[in-house]
């Protein structure tokens, strides 16, 4: 059995991975007593008894808890967005390019990534890398997510207060903190255009790029070599050219994927070749947020990757 201590494990994002975890046949959770949780030499001691510390905590707490961790040099998985284009730190995508299970199973430190950024990573880096896409364009992606990606506070505006917006639509700075990730692990060449907005419902996610097509390249080649590059992923689907495959059609919405660590992708082409949109749909807390969590502490522990990666 390896210990895994979860720091912050009454969060959103730690309530799920303890949840998961409670199902994993090869890990047992270490807990912090409650009125001991902000006590830095409890912290230290919990830290020193696992394996893996699992930070599942505001960004300025994460930051103080990785000093903790490095002065007692711990292995941490950091599911905050601190540290996830920070130097020595590994990226927790396993999907990322074939040398990635290999970089995270080594590492002492992981940054889980961003839930936006792994819808867009997905579908845009292996077409950069390609040729298929410039690195250099000009992207624009647009994102909805359930109100979970919000916390507890958002969580609790649209669980107990009457008027919760339908839609909204926020990062309207055109600064979210998630465009460093996207920018860098896409492989851009410059920043995107990122506008993020939450619906009234609870979980599910849809990122989507629209892109204008060279007169050299088809939406069909898209569409290939991403079916391609994640034909033998076990988390990752890549559907039929141009079909919805679910019951929504002619929709496509972020539901129906509660709870699991699936990412199921889509290429829509229009009739005149010019255009295309790349679409991902998956759990904001699953492959989002918990499931990958789980996915990777499973790597770093050496264990088979799908194991309670699912509620």
């Amino acid at each position: 059995m390896k210990n895994v201590f979860i720091d912050g494990e009454t969060g959103t994002t730690g309530l799920q991975v303890r949840e998961r975890l409670l199902n994993h046949p090869h890990i047992k959770i270490i807990s912090i007593d409650p009125e001991k949780k902000r006590d830095e030499s409890e912290k230290r001691r919990l830290m020193k008894a696992a394996d893996v510390t699992v930070l599942c905590l505001p960004d300025d707490a994460a930051k103080a808890s990785v000093i903790l961790a490095k002065e007692e040099d711990c292995r941490i998985l950091d599911a905050s967005s601190v540290h996830r284009v920070a130097e020595g730190w590994s990226y927790g995508l396993p999907e990322l390019d074939v040398s990635q299970r290999d970089k995270i199973a080594k590492a002492q430190f992981v940054s889980n990534p961003g839930c936006y950024p792994t819808g867009v990573i997905l579908v845009l880096k292996p077409l950069i890398e390609a040729g298929l896409l410039p690195v250099d364009g000009n992207y624009a992606i647009n994102a909805i997510s359930g109100y979970s990606g919000g916390g507890n506070a958002l969580i609790d505006s649209y669980e107990k207060e009457p008027n919760a917006p339908v839609y909204g639509v926020y990062g309207l700075n055109f600064a979210h903190k998630h465009l460093p990730e996207l920018e860098k692990w896409s492989g851009l060449s410059k920043k995107p255009i990122f506008i993020p907005s939450v619906g009234n419902f609870r979980q599910g996610m849809l990122t989507f790029v629209p892109v204008e097509l060279s007169e050299d390249v088809s939406a069909q080649q898209l569409h290939a070599k991403l079916a391609e590059v994640y034909g033998k992923e076990a988390f990752i689907s890549v559907n039929d050219y141009n079909v919805i495959a679910d019951d929504a059609a002619p929709f496509l919405t972020p539901h129906n994927i509660d709870n699991s660590n699936r990412v199921e992708l889509s290429v829509f082409g229009s009739a005149d070749g010019k255009s295309c949109l790349l679409a991902a749909k998956f759990d904001n807390l699953g492959k989002g947020a918990s499931g990958a969590a789980v996915q990777n502490l499973n790597i770093m522990l050496g264990f088979d990757e799908s194991l309670a990666v699912e509620l």
